[in-house]
């Protein structure tokens, strides 16, 4: 009977041990809804599916409220993939210590795990855009198109979002190291047996080429080489972005990515038609020198950055100097605008050549810290409701009517994570942070 025992108990021991990873896998109900996270399964949740996108969400946060439909629409189109992607959503403000240990610092915050690597997702948020999007990383690291249709088809499914490298008559060795190095930042694929109306329509006229396309601002670059040595890594790398970049608070996230320093344009609108001319000339500029990104910015659409390059009502414009992503920018002594009398590309010539022979006055940027500025994009509109409530407070206060409180408190800066490429047009970034519990 002890024998007995002793068997039954390790039949026992050997069952419970078995069902252990399955019970683990088997919390999730997969179903096309989107699951409910809580800090005791979120871990479980990330290390169980390969791709998993998580709203961390307030409850009483409009945005987020606005998003719920959203999600659950593409939510059962995402779980039909091949390899399905999974959505969650978790009550950040509930659970608050998880929400602090990962760096929660706005509602609504998106994140995409894929293998359990975390990456801040800042794409559209309508359901049939978000499902476009997400589509990009369940994707092969490099797509083989055999056919002129094939290739019309990749680019459209593509959408808009990402640039895409299609290598015409390049070996695919070539270029599938790439396609999984640089899989978050752009689509890549190559193509054989293309008509003489592709080579057209993509503009290039021998193979093998490697063509770049920008769907965003219906832009395409071609490269014919060399393609060992690094040379084409290095041509990729300096095409993630259109050979002229409009500089708003979208892009500005994607530079922080980008080692390169900016020759940046400040105009007084960036919508005005006199600037097509000006455009052209940074956009051939760009061609020689892609060593540099080339961006512009107009005053009336983003006057809080342009504050910072000593801009005011008595600055001439166009303004142009190098900024270096950060805190520092030059100035290339005699050429500090662009004059509308002169030819625009002549002029942008010079400024290049007197920047490359150092003919330049560092300046420091006019305030503080301009990451400070960038991490503090979303926590800025924090500060004005507290500015706001504490000027009401003081108000009420003179009227005899509250009592002085014994404090305020300011939310934290939101900090900058991994980026990729998004639609300024199409994605809604709007956020709130911890501090600005109130509904919409």
């Amino acid at each position: 009977m002890r024998s007995l025992g002793l068997i039954l108990c390790w039949i026992s021991f050997l069952t419970l041990s078995i069902s252990i990873p399955a019970s683990s896998d088997d919390q999730f109900t997969v179903d096309g809804t989107v699951l409910e996270l809580t800090d005791s399964n979120f871990d479980s949740a990330i290390s169980t599916f390969d791709c998993i996108f998580v709203d961390f969400y307030a409850p009483w946060c409009g945005h987020c409220k606005r998003l719920n439909p959203e999600l659950d629409a593409a939510a059962p189109i995402l779980a039909k993939l091949k390899q399905p992607i999974i959505i969650a959503k978790l009550n950040a403000d509930k659970y608050s210590r998880l929400a602090r240990k990962i760096e929660i610092d706005a509602f609504p915050t998106l994140m995409l795990y894929n293998h359990g690597v975390p990456m801040e997702y800042y794409g559209p948020r309508k359901a049939d855009l978000l499902v476009r999007y997400l589509k990009k990383f369940v994707a092969p690291d490099v797509a083989v198109l055999e056919s002129d249709s094939a290739v019309k088809e990749f680019v459209e499914d593509a959408g808009t979002f990402f640039p895409v490298f299609i290598g015409f008559g390049l070996n695919e060795s070539l270029i599938s190291g790439l396609g999984g190095k640089y899989k978050k930042k752009a689509w890549f694929a190559v193509a054989k047996d293309v008509s003489e109306d592709t080579m057209v329509s993509y503009d290039f006229d021998k193979a093998p080429a490697l063509v770049v396309k920008h769907p965003t601002y219906n832009e395409h670059s071609v490269f014919y080489g060399p393609f060992e040595d690094g040379f084409l890594e290095e041509f990729v790398k300096q095409s993630f972005f259109p050979l002229i970049l409009p500089i708003n608070q979208d892009t500005l996230k994607l530079l922080k990515d980008d080692e390169r320093k900016i020759v940046l344009t400040i105009v007084e609108d960036e919508t005005h038609e006199s600037l097509d001319k000006l455009i052209k000339a940074l956009r051939a500029a760009a061609h020689a020198n892609r060593d540099l990104v080339f961006g512009y910015v107009g005053v009336k659409q983003f006057e809080e950055f342009v504050d910072s390059f000593h801009v005011d009502k008595k600055t001439n414009l166009p303004k142009i100097v190098v900024w270096d992503g950060d805190e520092e920018y030059d100035q290339v002594t005699g050429i500090e605008t662009i004059s509308q009398e002169e030819d625009h590309l002549t002029q942008v010539s010079r400024f290049l050549e007197g920047y490359r022979e150092g003919r330049t006055e560092k300046k420091k940027i006019n305030g503080p810290s301009f990451m400070g500025f960038i991490n503090s994009m979303i926590g800025i509109r924090s500060v004005y409701i507290i500015v706001f409530l504490v000027a009401v407070i003081m108000m009420l206060r003179s009227l005899g009517q509250v009592e002085e409180p014994a404090g305020v408190r300011t939310a934290p800066a939101s900090r900058e994570r991994v980026d990729q490429t998004t639609s300024v047009t199409e994605g809604e970034t709007s956020e709130h942070t911890p501090s600005d519990k109130k509904e919409d």
